[in-house]
């Protein structure tokens, strides 16, 4: 008789495997209690708080009252209420996409967490890429590229401007928690962390620095790079014949590396060096002395640098195990072809041209019949 399936139990309440399998859940009953706020006048202006920027400031011009937004101690609140929603969207993305094609694709527990990985920042940098190219149109950046480092410090946000640096801020917080709640394996925590860390550097200092305007567009720069490199994964784990998308990563890496380098330069070593203020005034958001400005270039060129090094040791290994598999083919093509060109040859052994039976005596000649 055919013994019974044990059914998996439900892990104890609060434990370490429910807050795993449930934590989407449990953050969503926070955002739906922070949107019940909303309906009650007590609590509306306290959950208002949390979904809608702060710090706003109302500028009379020749065409009305414009709001810009300040930053300010209420963005914690903001970033944080956003960290929630980001979870909820990561969840979806995987449970409803990622661990769908997981289960047709049957990969090893290495390749699926870096398709998972690749899935999600498919999402991210696909969202960051358009919403950037959106801001840097409607802004002007296209058609007034010295905006980038005139009127500086650069302290009034548009709504839109805000927000992007909010989700992004939110995004990337978010990713030190999900380490956690998808198991990422030891090996790769040093990485990841490199990795989160390198962008909450960048965009928080852009942000805290006044340097918006440039910091919107080298994120677009950084997010079309990244969006080629994972599509490429991503096509390489379906089918590992495809690798043209590597070949025109590889160009457009190169390419955004110097964009990033060359406009770096150029706002903050020759731009900001202009502009009227040249002070350390952190009231009025000024940020723009000798010091300050070659900080901020170190740090941009030493990590262009260190991108440039992964970048060319990845080639090197790519090059490495091309040439490898290469030569193995080679191999055992030859291999094939020299067996293909063996002589078959009588039983026995050949001796000084003499055939040799097995115990090593000569055969017996055959004795020729009379006719």
């Amino acid at each position: 008789m055919a013994a019974f399936r044990k059914r998996s139990k439900n892990p104890p309440f609060l434990s370490q495997e429910f807050l795993i399998h449930n934590h989407a859940d449990i953050v969503s009953c926070l955002v739906v209690l922070v949107l019940i706020g909303l309906m009650f006048e007590v609590t509306a202006k306290t959950a208002f708080m949390f979904i809608s920027p702060q710090n706003n400031v109302s500028t009379t011009t020749a065409d009305g009252d414009v709001v810009y937004y300040l930053y300010g101690s209420c963005d914690f609140v903001t970033i944080l209420f956003y960290i929630c929603i980001t979870i909820i969207f990561h969840a979806v993305v995987q449970e409803y996409g990622l661990d769908k094609l997981n289960k047709r694709l049957h990969l090893s527990k290495i390749k699926h967490g870096k398709l998972n990985e690749s899935g999600q920042l498919i999402v991210l940098h696909l969202t960051s890429a358009i919403w950037a190219s959106v801001i840097i149109v409607t802004e002007g950046y296209v058609t007034n590229p010295s905006c980038l480092w005139e009127k500086y410090p650069h302290t009034d946000l548009s709504f839109q401007v805000k927000f992007f640096y909010l989700c992004h801020l939110a995004y990337w917080t978010h990713s030190l928690p999900e380490l956690y709640f998808q198991r990422v394996r030891k090996e790769e925590i040093v990485r990841q962390l490199q990795y989160i860390g390198l962008y909450l550097l960048h965009i928080a200092g852009a942000y805290l620095l006044n340097l918006t305007r440039l910091g919107v567009v080298l994120l677009l720069l950084q997010s079309v790079a990244e969006l080629l490199f994972h599509v490429a994964r991503l096509f390489y784990f379906i089918n590992e014949n495809q690798q043209k998308f590597f070949s025109a990563w590889a160009v457009i890496f190169v390419v955004t590396r110097l964009m990033t380098l060359t406009l770096a330069v150029l706002v903050v070593g020759f731009g900001l060096s202009r502009v009227e203020h040249q002070i350390f005034d952190i009231e009025r958001g000024i940020f723009n002395t000798l010091p300050i400005r070659l900080g901020i270039l170190a740090t941009v060129c030493t990590t262009q640098a260190w991108m440039m090094w992964r970048f060319i040791n990845f080639q090197l290994r790519r090059w490495r195990e091309f040439r490898a598999e290469q030569a193995a083919r080679r191999k055992i093509t030859g291999v094939v072809a020299a067996r293909g060109r063996v002589i078959r040859r009588e039983p026995g052994h050949h001796e000084n041209g003499l055939i040799k039976s097995e115990n090593g005596a000569s055969p017996r000649a055959r004795k020729t019949k009379s006719p």
